[in-house]
């Protein structure tokens, strides 16, 4: 079990890029890691094809992503030409590398084993899992999503961008938020700080008297 804040492990894997040792695949950049039960199955196809579209976005935000399935990698390449086709997907090559799982280890060390979703020989299929790992290779997110549910893209976008203006900046991003909205001054940062280093600055007035929401235009 990996928590928020541990060092994500340095796994070995054979992919459809050949293979990896995880850390040096990714390098200097943020990762995701999106795990899947199996191939050809219909979620996972719509989500790895939504992927596929959104690549841009997540290479814009120097963020590699990789996916993961419980079967081999002849038959993940065979699977990339069915995503390819259902998500509209032009380009010649298939950016997103798939990790083969066959014996569920991976699966088991990360905890992201469903046990209500079986496949036909009843071994228990992976979840769909979310890791969003920082360029110093520690997990600071995590989301486990059942097999019979697709996950959010715009939510995990949201979230990176949140992680990304939050390391960079001595910010919180609130409910709902999104990029280009207000954000909120952590806590950690005094008063006669907050002056100099946020100008533009709201203190919200509550019934308590204490001034701890503070609200400043994103930097």
């Amino acid at each position: 079990m990996v928590n928020l804040g541990d060092v994500f492990p340095n796994f070995s894997a054979k992919t459809t890029i050949g293979n990896i040792k995880f850390h040096d695949w990714l390098g200097d950049s943020w990762g995701i890691l999106f795990s899947h039960p199996a191939d050809f199955t219909p979620v996972c196809t719509t989500e790895i094809g939504k992927l596929l579209m959104l690549y841009p976005e997540f290479s814009r935000r120097n963020t590699k992503v990789i996916a993961l399935s419980c079967d081999p990698v002849e038959s993940h390449l065979k699977w990339s030409n069915d995503i390819k086709v259902y998500s509209g997907y032009s380009g010649d090559n298939f950016p997103v590398p798939i990790i083969a799982d066959e014996k569920r280890e991976l699966a088991a060390e990360l905890a992201m084993i469903d046990p209500d979703e079986k496949d036909s020989k009843g071994i228990p299929l992976t979840a769909r899992a979310v890791f969003i790992i920082d360029p110093n290779k520690k997990l600071r997110l995590s989301i486990l999503y059942p097999a019979t549910t697709g996950r959010n893209f715009d939510e995990i976008l949201r979230v990176l961008d949140s992680l990304q203006l939050c390391d960079k900046h001595k910010v919180a991003t609130p409910v709902d938020w999104k990029p280009g909205e207000d954000v909120m001054v952590q806590p950690t940062v005094s008063d006669e700080d907050v002056k100099t280093m946020f100008p533009v600055l709201t203190i919200v007035a509550l019934p308590s008297g204490k001034g701890y929401i503070r609200k400043t235009p994103q930097p």
